[in-house]
């Protein structure tokens, strides 16, 4: 009984079809993993607020979420807000954080540009007291679009939009978030008492 088995031709040109299919398909899944990670980020930080909020009226205090660093993009933290300095007072408590690679650019409109405080009755509020609404931008890397939008309403609701549009606040987020992702790896989530 003699075996057949493949002739140093076959392979090459097995080897070369293989390549040549896998150079087609690296782009596309290369888009697809941008796009979960956008997703993901979306709804962490729609789940950050809704936490915030649920916080704030479980507690009856003000609850801060505020953005790591000043940006969004690095993540945010959840803050009881004791002292009713916010964030900038380090003996308040930290009730929940996430952190983020800053690959994902993501951007807030005046009202919500790097914090949103909730009243214990659950309302966002500026800390004067007035109603705070706006939109956090989760943005594409190489366009000024907004991919998915994370909607704060005055009477506190949270609502997450995927909509397609053009967003000023996206631009110049392409070029100085892609050098930082390249250098900063994922952090997971990190739960705080």
């Amino acid at each position: 009984m003699t075996q057949r088995g493949f002739t140093l031709i076959e392979m090459l040109l097995g080897l070369i079809v293989t390549s040549f299919l896998a150079q087609l398909a690296v782009p596309g899944f290369k888009g697809l993993l941008e796009s979960q990670q956008r997703q993901s980020v979306a709804q962490s930080l729609a789940a950050g607020l809704r936490y915030a909020r649920t916080e704030a009226i479980a507690r009856n205090r003000a609850v801060v979420i505020h953005a790591n660093g000043e940006d969004w993009s690095l993540g945010w933290r959840v803050i009881l807000d004791v002292s009713g300095r916010g964030h900038l007072d380090e003996d308040n408590p930290v009730l929940l954080e996430r952190q983020h690679s800053g690959s994902v650019p993501v951007a807030g409109n005046g009202p919500v540009t790097n914090q949103v405080r909730f009243s214990g009755l659950g309302e966002p509020v500026f800390t004067g007291g007035g109603f705070r609404a706006g939109t956090v931008h989760v943005c594409d890397t190489s366009h000024a679009q907004s991919l998915y939008q994370i909607v704060l309403a005055p009477s506190g609701r949270i609502s997450l939009r995927s909509d397609k549009t053009e967003q000023a606040l996206c631009q110049g987020y392409s070029s100085t978030l892609s050098v930082r992702a390249a250098s900063e790896p994922a952090v997971p989530w990190a739960w705080r008492t």
